[in-house]
């Protein structure tokens, strides 16, 4: 897996990467640049109980996100077998 090194700072273009989602399918987010908004959220830890409070809320208002043509990411380095827990 290639490591950023660069750090990202308000207003710069989001580099390419690609990860696996929780069934294994492969999403790159250039599947998304330019045809949706994209809404990106980053979390330490699989099953812990702040980060499910936080996917929970992107879930119970992700028809709000739909509703402005936006896709909301959640990233984390677990594994795939922990994501789908």
């Amino acid at each position: 897996m290639e490591v950023l090194t660069k750090r990202l700072t308000i207003g710069d273009s989001i580099p390419e990467f690609a990860l696996l989602k929780q069934n294994g399918e492969r999403v790159a987010i250039s599947d998304f640049i330019g045809k949706k908004y994209l809404v990106l959220y980053f979390y330490p830890k699989d099953n812990s109980l702040g980060c499910t409070l936080e996917a929970c809320a992107f879930r119970d208002e992700y028809e709000q996100f739909v509703e402005v043509d936006a896709e909301v990411i959640g990233i984390s380095s677990d594994s795939v077998e922990t994501h789908k827990e």
